[in-house]
């Protein structure tokens, strides 16, 4: 595959993730909402996991494939860009307050299940009990959020999920939109991932260094347009709730569900990676707890060393 050629399926498939990602969230959460779920819990959950969508995607057929160490590199490569590349962005366009609950609450989860990443790759792999531990973690954090959310009954998340997602669409149209956005991720993940391959050999990259860098970008797609929005739109809480949130999805939910199905081997994956990972989750505590936000001078810190990481990762 030429270089033309291998730009068009990264550029192409990365516009097919976002774009499926996009309608499957929209979809999802509106037909959710007309069927009488409570908007929060549709924030808390759908939207979740939706958003998740190209990084469960892409892991599912890099592990078919073979290239499980695509998954891991993945996984690892997209906290990594959540938090340096992404929240890097939106504190540069706008300096982002940060809320209490997130130090309180999401960044210790964070922390935790990167430990815990890093204590179960003690052997290599990723299998499948470590699997159902990262499913039953998902599961046992989105009820926990629920019950916290309910108990504080915040009325303005409520209006805030109600208004984002409601539709004047039909039913019909609602599972037409989710059905055509699920297409377009499975046929946007197929074509993403031939080109990261085919890069991959052409320059001599390992399957783990393209998963923590390439697919990782890519994937993040989704994060990045909505961690910019928010920023521009002066939505704090949503920039910085979305990175941290779908870091944790990542590992319990992606990993958990990929591992199920077949297991992820560590190669190529060093504990410099997971280090990095680990200073990106840790780093938000000191940023954010001085005067509760991050600005635009810690904002380049993030942006630079997200940088020079990535180029000591290029061969």
């Amino acid at each position: 595959m030429a270089i033309p050629e291998i730009i068009l399926f990264l550029i192409g498939g990365s516009l097919l993730l976002f774009a499926g990602a996009e309608g499957l969230v929209r979809g999802s959460s509106s037909l959710a909402i007309k069927l009488g779920i409570k908007p929060l819990v549709v924030g808390l959950t759908i939207v979740g996991f939706a958003t998740s969508s190209p990084e469960l995607v892409v892991s599912i057929k890099a592990g078919l494939l073979g290239n499980s160490e695509i998954v891991l590199g993945n996984v690892i490569g997209s906290n990594i860009a959540n938090i340096a590349l992404i929240l890097g962005c939106a504190a540069l366009i706008r300096p982002l307050k940060v809320n209490i609950d997130v130090i309180k609450k999401e960044v210790p989860i964070l922390i935790g299940v990167s430990i815990l990443l890093i204590l179960i790759l003690i052997d290599g792999k990723v299998g499948f009990v470590d699997g159902v531990i990262f499913i039953v973690g998902i599961v046992t954090y989105i009820f926990i959020s629920i019950k916290f959310a309910k108990e504080e009954s915040s009325l303005e998340a409520e209006k805030t999920y109600e208004d984002e997602f409601q539709s004047k669409f039909s039913t019909p149209l609602l599972v037409l939109l989710i059905i055509i956005g699920s297409a377009m991720l499975v046929f946007g993940a197929n074509i993403f991932l031939q080109g990261a391959l085919a890069l991959s050999k052409l320059i001599g990259m390992s399957d783990a260094v393209i998963g923590l860098t390439v697919v990782a970008i890519g994937t993040s797609l989704p994060e990045l347009f909505t961690s910019a929005v928010a920023a521009i739109r002066d939505k704090a809480d949503i920039a910085i709730g979305n990175a941290v949130g779908s870091s944790i999805f990542n590992i319990l939910f992606i990993l958990g569900v990929t591992a199920v199905v077949m297991p992820i081997t560590a190669g190529g994956i060093s504990y410099i990676d997971l280090g990095v990972m680990m200073i990106t989750a840790v780093i938000l505590l000191p940023m954010s707890i001085g005067g509760l936000r991050i600005n635009r001078v810690e904002a380049l810190v993030l942006l630079i060393g997200y940088f020079v990481y990535i180029y000591f990762l290029l061969p």
